[in-house]
């Protein structure tokens, strides 16, 4: 079975939300410049940070609640076989 490869570069995004012990962890192909920007704006306007994953799914975060955004490169999954 092929894995269908990506034109861009994913990176990973990890977001902390106050009040809760849970972290969102997603991929996104929105450059990491991009994220930075629309997470000031959001917090600026006080409205919600939203980010599309690499799945095409949405997230929506009130800016309120953002208690940390972590940006880094997406760890490249390794799959195949090797003989000993």
């Amino acid at each position: 079975m092929a894995t269908k490869k990506s034109s861009e570069q994913s990176i990973q995004v990890r977001i902390g939300i106050s009040d809760s012990n849970h972290e969102l962890v997603f991929e996104t192909e929105t450059t990491p410049e991009k994220v930075l920007s629309l997470a000031n704006e959001a917090i600026e306007k006080k409205t919600s940070l939203e980010l599309t994953d690499t799945r095409r799914r949405t997230v929506l975060v009130p800016a309120g609640k953002i208690a940390f955004i972590e940006i880094g490169d997406s760890a490249e999954r390794k799959v195949g076989f090797t003989t000993l």
